[in-house]
């Protein structure tokens, strides 16, 4: 295949790729695949390893570290995509757990730009390609691919999966995907596909979504109804109609994770001819599991916890999680948002549970300012001690200096919010 290429010099190192593909496309988001397929035509990106395609509200990088956990412990060579990251871009692209390094990142935005010629791709347009890219010079065993909003016309949509799994459901992006569950879960439906495994662990999945597995013949599998979860003394089982699988806790905090782990297994079953994995690797590979930024303790003396939650659904398990691991003193928050977000469900269902607020604007142009959120908790609560900074560096610095012995902080409210905790404490 020949392809013109722009003539333009290219960049030759991670820090200079970052900010060139930012500046390619007008809209740092912009939904469509046309562009996307376009491009993955010129690469010839036609994987042969069997793809496993995630969705969701929230749910969604917890699921994809499950199912690399239980791939990798069963001996499989194993690539996972997944989005945003905290430090480092890399973060992104693991192969068998390890980060993809800057030099093979480098090649594989090359190979993209080379193919893409006029074709003006976004960020994550141009990340996930190279990500796939990467991923079928890599001779894997299997892909998990996570989905950056919606489904149906985001950019991972363009590859075909073996079986797609969608997390939950709720209102985020709102601008984009709809202001109702039933328009946005017809959105993150479109990842399913006629004959295929579709998965979904919301336990409440809106009728557009079943509707739409209806319409196409898609095998819809939905949580308690056709596989389950339930605590016991011991941890947890896992059980369907004719199956059921003892397993220990999970290392990740909240009932909630359940969930996810459930429908992490449900794919591993599906997908069992072709990628044996024995039920003891389940259990051991799960009890592994921890993930940055999903309720993550970073320090001691004090206690810092760091969660990402940034929607209301987010919020409400952050709380479930502060309520059922206690401290004997206060929890103090440091909190930064994206102003379209919905920052008045998180702050409400947040405001009982805080003692005192260190309130932070993010250096990102879609960032709440630090006053307006103070704004927004003083409406909800009269009493909150609420205190602003400049950025999260500064809050958080704040916040060590007057918490206790007993006290403990979370730190929440976007990926740029816990990123810019974790740069402060030059932790990583």
């Amino acid at each position: 295949m020949v392809i013109v290429t722009n003539s333009a010099a290219k960049p030759e190192t991670l820090d200079a790729w970052l900010p060139y593909i930012e500046a390619l496309h007008p809209k740092s988001i912009a939904m469509g695949l046309d562009r996307v397929r376009n491009v993955a035509n010129r690469l010839e990106l036609n994987p042969s390893f069997p793809i496993i395609t995630i969705a969701g509200t929230n749910g969604k990088g917890s699921t994809c570290a499950m199912l690399e956990a239980i791939y990798m412990q069963s001996g499989y060579r194993v690539g996972c995509y997944t989005s945003p990251h905290l430090v480092r871009y890399n973060e992104r692209v693991r192969i068998s757990q390890k980060q993809i390094s800057d030099e093979d990142l480098c090649k594989a935005f090359a190979a993209v730009e080379h193919a893409r010629d006029d074709v003006a791709l976004t960020y994550f347009e141009m990340g996930t390609l190279a990500a796939v890219w990467h991923f079928v010079k890599s001779a894997l065993d299997v892909a998990i691919l996570e989905v950056g909003m919606g489904g149906r016309l985001d950019a991972v949509n363009v590859f075909e999966p073996s079986c797609s799994i969608i997390t939950s459901i709720d209102l985020d992006h709102v601008e984009y995907l709809g202001d109702t569950r039933e328009k946005i879960g017809f959105e993150k439906a479109g990842i399913y596909r006629t004959n295929k495994l579709a998965i979904c662990g919301d336990e409440n999945p809106p009728k557009s979504l079943t509707d739409y597995t209806e319409k196409i013949g898609a095998n819809l599998q939905l949580i308690n109804r056709d596989f389950e979860v339930k605590k016991t003394m011991q941890g947890w089982q896992y059980s369907t109609l004719n199956f059921s699988l003892s397993l220990p806790a999970l290392a990740l905090h909240g009932d909630f994770q359940l969930n996810n782990a459930a429908c992490a297994i449900r794919a591993t079953q599906h997908l069992e001819d072709i990628l044996p994995v024995p039920e003891a690797n389940i259990g051991a590979a799960l009890m592994t599991v921890t993930l940055m930024g999903r309720f993550y303790q970073i320090q001691e003396n004090p206690t810092i916890i760091v969660d990402v939650a940034h929607n209301p659904q987010a919020a409400k398990s952050l709380v479930h999680n502060l309520q059922t691991t206690p401290c004997a003193g206060r929890t103090l928050a440091v909190f930064a948002m994206l102003a379209d977000k919905d920052i008045d469900g998180v702050v409400c269902e947040l405001v009982p549970h805080i003692s005192a607020w260190y309130l932070a604007d993010i250096h990102n142009v879609r960032g709440a300012k630090a006053q307006d959120l103070r704004s927004k908790i003083s409406e909800l609560s009269k009493l909150a001690a609420t205190s602003t900074f400049k950025n999260v560096t500064s809050a958080l610095q704040a916040a060590c200096k007057d918490a206790a012995k007993n006290d403990r902080i979370v730190v929440f409210g976007s990926f740029y919010t816990v990123a810019d905790a974790i740069a402060g404490l030059n932790f990583s």
